[in-house]
């Protein structure tokens, strides 16, 4: 998405997704641009073709509320990317950024982390992992403390290779990123990620050209696992209290199920006398490390 143009850009992705026959309109003859036409969606939103025009080549960045929601429906948006349409069109403030930072995980989330009893982490606004504890990782080898999601998900073949719906998962991953992101796409980390991403990916580069922005949903997530055989787990998110957009995740089986016994099955495989606990935020440096259990003295 351009600095400069992101409520067109933005429009114009979600236009070559709606077709003709999604919307009950004829179409005749050959079509040069896959989606809509331009003045297609100005007609049926009830507006000038060259108003719609000014809009996606950014001439005009001040349409009003009626008009987007017109816009939306004709571009059958969802409520989650309706508002990031309006937010797109909202005027921003220039406010001089803060140097990026590795947020802190607070004391608590961390405790949690590691008496929670499921694969669960902890990730920043940019899908950085911060936190992790070790039964997440056994379950997911990427998920480690310095990996990225998104990273993982498009250029480790062995996430691939887990995750037996890998396109839809990967979809779904870039979708909550955007929508995390909101309009604040310039932070240096996230103009770094989705370069490299972009660069290194066909896969990454057609997916987020789709500017696709969805909330997490509870969907259950197919893994071939090599230790414990197939799962089907649901991940939940949860928004962690504070500024710095923090979430923690967790995967988490259907009670009394045959997912939930393998589930445990790996959980008494990762635990020890000596297993790693959960990260924490280092409260020198701020940043997240990992480590081991003190010994619990004897009675």
């Amino acid at each position: 998405m351009s600095e400069e143009n992101r409520l067109g850009d933005y429009l114009r992705a979600r236009r070559e997704l709606v077709t003709p026959d999604d919307l009950g309109l004829p179409s005749h003859g050959v079509r040069r641009v896959p989606g809509l036409r331009r003045e297609e969606v100005a007609l049926l939103a009830g507006i000038s073709s060259d108003y719609y025009l000014r809009l996606e080549q950014g001439r005009d960045r001040n349409p009003s509320a009626q008009i987007l929601d017109a816009l939306a429906r004709v571009l059958l948006l969802d409520d989650t990317a309706t508002a990031y349409l309006h937010q797109l069109a909202a005027p921003r403030p220039r406010t001089r950024r803060r140097p990026s930072r590795r947020p802190a995980v607070p004391p608590a989330t961390a405790q949690l982390l590691g008496s929670i009893g499921l694969p669960a982490f902890v990730t920043d606004r940019t899908l950085d992992i911060i936190a992790v504890n070790p039964l997440a990782t056994a379950l997911v080898p990427a998920v480690r403390v310095g990996e990225n999601r998104l990273r993982s998900f498009f250029l480790d073949p062995a996430e691939r290779d887990l995750h037996a719906d890998w396109a839809a998962t990967a979809a779904q991953c870039v979708a909550v990123f955007r929508r995390r992101l909101g309009t604040d796409v310039d932070d240096p980390r996230v103009v770094r990620l989705v370069g490299e991403l972009s660069l290194k990916s066909a896969e990454f580069r057609k997916v987020w050209a789709r500017h696709d922005v969805r909330p997490v949903v509870d969907k259950p997530i197919r893994m071939n696992h090599p230790q414990v055989g197939e799962l089907s787990l649901t991940l939940s998110k949860l928004d962690v209290d504070g500024p710095d957009g923090l979430a923690l995740a967790a995967y988490h089986a259907a009670p009394d199920s045959e997912d939930a016994e393998r589930l445990a099955l790996l959980a008494s495989l990762t635990t020890g006398p000596a297993r790693r606990r959960t990260s924490g935020a280092d409260r020198h440096t701020g940043r997240a490390e990992n480590r081991l259990d003190r010994p619990r003295p004897t009675t």
